[in-house]
């Protein structure tokens, strides 16, 4: 997988007063995606736009590229 997360984004949502019981309880993001960045599997655009408006950040903050050939 090409696209890898920069930091733990659970832990900067931790960071920022979000915790997951909070995240579930105002369905800010489903099950589905805590669980696929738990394990460091790919999301949508939409979730990843809802991280960035908590997290106060761009994409690129917490997204980054890595050639697999390399």
């Amino acid at each position: 997988m090409p696209i890898k997360y920069k930091k733990n984004v659970i832990s900067a949502l931790k960071e920022a007063g979000y915790n997951t019981n909070t995240i579930r309880k105002e369905k800010l993001l489903s099950e589905g995606t805590l669980q696929s960045l738990r394990n460091g599997k790919y999301i949508s655009m939409d979730a990843i736009s809802k991280i960035c408006k908590l997290l106060n950040c761009q994409p690129g903050d917490i997204l980054k590229y890595e050639d697999e050939n390399k």
